[in-house]
């Protein structure tokens, strides 16, 4: 079965703002449990290069899923990921997500 892609985009102005966020995604693999367990496939972040095709977004996530129900977890009840988010509500002028299943 293909993973799930997910790609989020994050318009964070301050350097210390995006630094924190990059934090958390990275401390993603370990505090992200299901059944106790870690489920994320893979995650990637950074900060975005300057070019005006960014759009103003200045942070890029990809998270890999091994499915759509971990993904759908992800959302509704996991405990690190909420943690993101309320951090990211506070400091967020404007985000976007898609995801999509990898054919590779």
């Amino acid at each position: 079965m293909p993973s799930i892609r997910r790609i989020t985009l994050f318009k964070i102005p301050g350097a210390e703002d995006q630094q924190k966020l990059m934090e958390i995604y990275k401390a993603m693999l370990v505090n992200a449990l299901k059944d106790g367990k870690p489920y994320i496939e893979s995650v990637d972040v950074g900060t975005a290069q300057e070019d005006q095709r960014a759009q103003g977004f200045t942070i890029a996530a990809i998270s890999t899923f091994a499915c759509l129900e971990d993904m759908q977890f992800y959302d509704s009840e996991c405990a690190a990921h909420q943690k993101l988010r309320e951090f990211a509500k506070t400091v967020n002028q404007g985000f976007c997500m898609v995801y999509f299943n990898s054919i590779l």
